[in-house]
């Protein structure tokens, strides 16, 4: 279901040009942005393409056990132009940017990330699986703003969920209330459980058969491109279908685990 390095590259290019398109056709760049409360159109501009300069310089500065001094210091002195075009023009530059890193590192190429205790790699090939959903999720904010959401791409979102899961929420921290497990399906066929217990989070795959409520906490289900929106609480769960104790999603969305 995760497409190899370079169909992970084309995603990130693709929905970099989805974003600026979106973008651009804002009347407005000082339009604020409801799924990200406080926040511009531009504010939001500076923050997608600043992380892709921000991991181009990680991915360039190789394995590390905190983030690279260059890559700080690009994040502090980020400076987009307020201009549209400009933006856009910054925008496409910092794809370019990011892009470039990823292939000169190679998919193995290794480098810091936040998730250190996930079940995601720390390596290139790690990176531009997040880019891609991060960017993705925010072209939706943009349409959001825009009074035009649209779902998630089909081949983003399947790989959406698992890549959520296993990068922001599989840890080794101790989960701090009773063992239990979510399970999430999706209508398209796919299906993933997140165990939680003292040894912390992980996730596995499960058969697209199964559905079995009883050893699971709560289960979700939607498409794909609804549980990536939940997950990144773009949505709420009232939005989707929810069998079980619901009161659990609310404990695993206060949850933070310190490794």
């Amino acid at each position: 279901m995760t497409p190899e390095f370079s169909g992970l590259l084309r995603l990130i290019d693709e929905r970099s040009v989805d974003f600026r398109a979106t973008l651009g056709s804002a009347p407005s760049l000082d339009a604020p942005v409801p799924t990200c409360p406080g926040w511009t159109l531009f504010d939001l501009a500076q923050h997608l393409g600043g992380g892709d300069r921000y991991w181009a310089a990680l991915v360039g500065a190789g394995p590390a056990d905190a983030p690279a001094p260059e890559a700080l210091a690009a994040r502090a002195a980020l400076t987009p132009p307020r201009e549209p075009e400009a933006l856009l023009a910054w925008l496409a530059e910092s794809t370019r940017t990011l892009l470039n890193a990823l292939r000169e590192a190679g998919q193995e190429g290794g480098c810091w990330t936040w998730w250190p205790a996930s079940q995601s790699p720390q390596n290139a090939a790690g990176v531009a699986r997040h880019r891609v959903q991060e960017t993705t999720v925010h072209t939706y904010d943009v349409q959001v703003a825009l009074g035009a959401p649209q779902p998630l791409p089909d081949d983003v979102a399947l790989d959406g969920v698992d890549e959520f899961l296993s990068t922001c929420c599989a840890t080794t921290a101790a989960w701090p209330h009773k063992p239990t497990a979510f399970d999430f399906h999706t209508t398209e066929g796919f299906s993933w459980r997140l165990t939680v217990d003292a040894n912390g989070a992980r996730v596995t795959r499960l058969p697209r058969t199964a559905e079995d409520p009883d050893t699971s906490g709560v289960s979700v289900t939607g498409t794909a491109s609804e549980l990536v929106l939940y997950l990144y609480d773009r949505i709420r769960a009232e939005d989707l279908r929810v069998d079980g104790d619901a009161e659990l999603l609310d404990l695993l969305r206060a949850w933070e685990p310190e490794e």
